[in-house]
C-alpha cells in the first residue's frame, strides 16, 4: 500500500530536537507557493490532544465516543481514539484516511523506520547517529556542515529552505513522470 499510493510522499526524519517541524513550517510556504498542494502525516511520540477540555466535543469524547467529527464552516477534524493505545499508528492505515482529490504531495514528519522515500535532518552539534547508514529509502541528506562519513547521497544545506524546496520540486516531478 505505501508504494503504491495514489500520490508521492517524502518524509523528513531525525532525531528530536534537529528542527523537523521548524524546517517543515518554512518549508511548506514555499511549496504551495510554487503551486504544490501540500499534505502532512505527522508522528507524535507522546500523547496529544487537538480538543479542548470543556468544548463539546472534547466533553462527548470523553464520555466513550471512539470517533468524534468536528466541523465548521472553515475546516473539519475527525479525532479518532486508539483502541490499542500502546500500538503506535502504522503509516499504512494513516494513508488510508488522506483524501488524495485535495493535494499533490504528501509531506510525513517521522515514522522513520518505515519504508517510503525521506530526507534525513542532521545537525552536527546534536551528534546524533546517522540514519541514512541503515536505511535505503533515504533519498537525501540535509546538514548544517559536513557529514563525518562519506555518501552518495545528495547534500543540501538544512538552512537554505530554498534549496531544499528546489529538490524536492524536481523529486516530484521525477516521480510524476516516472523518471529516475
Amino acid at each position: 500500500m505505501i508504494n503504491d499510493f495514489a500520490r508521492p510522499m517524502l518524509g523528513f526524519v531525525a532525531y528530536s530536537g534537529t528542527g523537523k517541524t521548524t524546517l517543515l513550517e518554512k518549508l511548506i510556504p514555499q511549496l504551495t507557493a510554487r503551486g504544490l498542494r501540500i499534505a502532512l502525516i505527522k508522528h507524535a511520540h507522546h500523547d496529544f490532544d487537538i480538543d479542548t477540555p470543556g468544548k463539546d466535543s472534547y466533553r462527548l469524547r470523553k464520555a466513550g465516543a471512539a470517533q468524534v467529527m468536528v466541523a465548521s464552516s472553515k475546516r473539519w477534524a475527525l479525532i479518532n481514539e486508539n483502541p490499542q493505545p500502546e500500538d503506535e499508528p502504522q503509516l499504512v492505515e494513516l494513508l488510508q484516511q488522506l483524501d488524495c482529490r485535495q493535494f499533490d504531495l504528501l509531506l510525513i514528519e517521522g515514522f522513520k523506520h518505515e519504508s517510503y522515500p525521506k530526507i534525513e535532518l542532521w545537525r552536527r552539534e546534536l551528534d546524533k547517529p546517522l540514519l541514512y547508514t541503515d536505511d535505503a529509502n533515504i533519498i537525501a541528506f540535509a546538514s548544517d556542515g559536513p557529514s563525518p562519513r562519506p555518501m552518495t547521497l545528495p547534500r543540501l544545506d538544512i538552512n537554505n529552505i530554498s534549496a531544499i524546496a528546489d529538490f524536492i520540486i524536481d523529486w516530484h516531478n521525477r516521480k510524476l513522470t516516472g523518471a529516475p
